[in-house]
């Protein structure tokens, strides 16, 4: 007999539950032990089966597992003991790891400490009532001091994130964020970033302390900049109340700091100003890159080692184009980790923020019509569509040196295919869906010429009204190849998705605007009133459109039969019009990335090695288009695109849907 710390009993024997091996224990004589590792004393053995004990409460089990896990460390090889940390805070074969979030309410996790999604963006309260409270979180492990703070300087962002023990708070009853736009002077950070962050305030998604800071190179004075924020600011359309008020008590939260992106001592006196605004609180900042990318490094470099919290987290926020191909793309992510963490870094791209992206996973997994359909068997195409009614209009020499391709396709129209293919996740936690991901992205092959048209559009004249080309514009070279236009078809490699083509179709100065996912569906085999179709098969085809931007909308066409005594038959959409469904407006992509970006949720947001995979599915054809110098097909300002497009899709045997005559415009 023998006795665990329980007070307990247990046989050594043939019967007893340790030599069955049902997990309650460990039978010390079945252990394999390494050769040249010697029999140790008798580990103590679990009271209860070891997954029912993890899941117990750890106030009553702490001590003995702790005492378990330094018995069990004698019986590791050599090799394997020395490699377990003495920190718990980083994943190991010794420790579980542990999860830290900021900003959430406990009712916001489930019993396994997971985060339940999708969350309730109806109100923010919890988020305030969150920062406000007066709980202190786990303190980090007290480390030497850095000899950095001998002279009086800060840590560099990326030490003091990690000796914060990442995105934890160091301590502290209050705490307030600091939000930092760099390049507040341009059009991205005025007409987007400043009123998505002003709609988090008026919904209540801000803490009670927070700052707003624009930094730029332009002499500018905070009322200047109050006022070129303020000519933007709207409120909702459904809630108008005390909007003047909001507007005025908002913009005496906005300040500006005017610095070059290169120079430390501007990025130290921007330090001082926000720590006057932080007042001795936890210190949480965030800085927005709303810059040119050739700049990103440089602000990086002075933001951490300059203006970085000393005792909360800092965070980045980079703005696409992550380079222009997979070798600029990995010198960037090596220069962004040479001062941050990853977890640090978020690559935002905001298509991934908008609604009816963000519903997709929903539609897909918690709908059971949907998810037994979503394979090869069923589907016959995917057809992912980006298209705009104007052309560069001030925006041609930035344009000119990337494309439609490294614009709307590597990033846009991938990320919502990558996020549509996907397997089923193992849970809604961010490294799960970017790990399915990433396993998307790498079973595709990488494009080729043949399976790719491109299209620039010229001059046309409708209504009385002549539209310029792309080369008209004075930015421009009047030799330009730059494509305004590109349509490619995509596989994926796996079971699921084999031989079914991905359509890519994304234009600039096209007949409409608008993105949308269409999912068609394969023939009905042996349809009984294909009579009724003639020849045209694809009319009796169901079809399932997402209709992204504008007039947000997700719609199914169905077969049906025409009232009467005759048997005609005709297509009929069952229609979820956003507008006609929900009073609520839909928040802007930006509102909710931000939010996410506060609250330290990375699942919309691009992982380093998900950009490396988009990027090498590209590059070999980017390189192709630039060193043959393809020429694009022209094709009218205003018209459906080149005819090489719809060349490419009946190689397929696909016609592209936005172009059937029963499609609403």
């Amino acid at each position: 007999m023998g006795s665990n710390i329980f007070g307990g009993s247990f046989k050594k024997g043939a019967d007893s539950d340790i030599s069955r091996g049902n997990g309650h224990g460990v039978d010390q004589q079945s252990l394999k032990r390494p050769v040249g590792v010697s029999k140790g004393p008798s580990l103590t053995p679990l009271p209860v089966p070891l997954h029912q004990f993890f899941l117990q409460a750890p106030s009553s089990n702490s001590q003995f597992l702790h005492r378990w896990r330094r018995q069990r460390l004698k019986f590791l090889p050599p090799r394997m003991a020395l490699s377990c940390p003495k920190s718990r805070l980083s994943p190991s074969p010794c420790y579980p790891p542990l999860r830290r979030t900021q900003f959430a309410s406990s009712s916001s996790f489930n019993s396994f400490g997971e985060r339940d999604w999708p969350r309730n963006r109806a109100r923010c309260s919890s988020l305030v009532r969150m920062q406000e409270a007066a709980t202190v979180p786990a303190p980090s492990p007290k480390r030497a001091p850095s000899k950095k703070f001998e002279n009086g300087s800060l840590l560099s962002s990326k030490e003091n994130y990690e000796m914060a023990g990442g995105d934890s708070d160091s301590g502290g009853s209050e705490s307030t964020i600091s939000i930092t736009v760099i390049g507040a002077s341009g059009d991205l950070a005025r007409k987007k970033i400043f009123p998505a962050i002003f709609a988090l305030y008026y919904e209540g998604c801000l803490p009670k302390h927070f700052t707003i800071y624009g930094y730029a190179r332009s002499k500018m004075t905070d009322a200047e900049l109050r006022n070129l924020v303020g000519q933007t600011l709207t409120c909702r359309i459904d809630k108008r109340e005390n909007c003047g008020d909001k507007m005025e008590e908002f913009l005496k939260r906005c300040f500006y700091h005017s610095g070059q992106y290169d120079s430390e001592e501007n990025f130290a006196e921007l330090d001082k100003k926000l720590k006057g605004h932080e007042a001795g609180k936890v210190a949480n900042r965030l800085y927005y890159l709303s810059i040119p990318p050739n700049v990103f490094i440089d602000v990086v470099r002075c933001a951490s080692t300059s203006a970085s919290s000393s005792n909360g987290w800092t965070r980045v926020i980079v703005e696409k184009p992550f380079g222009r191909d997979s070798e600029s793309s990995a010198a960037l992510t090596r220069g962004l980790k040479h001062y941050l963490v990853e977890d640090q870094i978020f690559r935002i791209d905001h298509y991934l923020g908008k609604e009816l992206v963000e519903n997709l996973s929903v539609l897909r997994f918690s709908n059971l019509v949907f998810e037994p359909l979503w394979s090869r068997q069923y589907i016959r195409n995917v057809q992912l569509i980006f298209s705009e009614d104007f052309g560069t209009e001030g925006r041609g020499g930035y344009f000119d040196s990337y494309g439609i391709i490294r614009d709307i396709m590597q990033n846009h129209l991938l990320q919502i295919l990558a996020l549509f293919a996907m397997e089923t996740p193992v849970s809604m936690d961010a490294e799960d869906i970017r790990n399915e991901k990433v396993k998307v992205l790498r079973s595709m092959k990488p494009l080729q010429l043949e399976n790719v048209v491109v299209g620039q559009y010229k001059s046309h004249s409708k209504g009385g009204i002549k539209y310029p080309a792309y080369t008209d514009d004075v930015t421009v070279p009047k030799d330009s190849v730059t494509p305004t236009f590109a349509a490619a078809a995509l596989f994926i490699n796996n079971a699921r998705w084999d031989g079914v083509p991905f359509l890519m179709k994304a234009g600039k100065a096209l007949h409409t605007k608008r993105a949308e996912i269409r999912v068609q569906f394969r023939h009905v085999p042996g349809n009984l009133y294909k009579r009724s179709f003639g020849t045209d098969l694809d009319r009796a085809t169901n079809e399932l459109v997402i209709r992204v931007q504008p007039d947000e909308a997700i719609y199914l066409k169905i077969n049906n039969k025409i009232p009467g005594l005759g048997m005609r038959l005709d297509r009929s959409n069952l229609n979820l019009h956003y507008a006609a469904r929900y009073s609520k407006e839909i928040p802007d992509a930006y509102e909710r990335l931000l939010l996410d970006a506060i609250e330290g949720e990375r699942r919309l947001f691009i992982r380093s090695d998900e950009l490396d995979a988009a990027w090498e599915l590209f590059t070999p054809l980017l390189r192709d288009l630039e060193e043959k110098k393809i020429a694009p097909e022209l094709y009218p300002y205003g018209s459906r695109g080149p005819v090489g497009a719809h060349y490419l899709a009946a190689k397929y045997n696909v016609r592209w849907g936005d172009l059937s005559a029963d499609e609403p415009h």
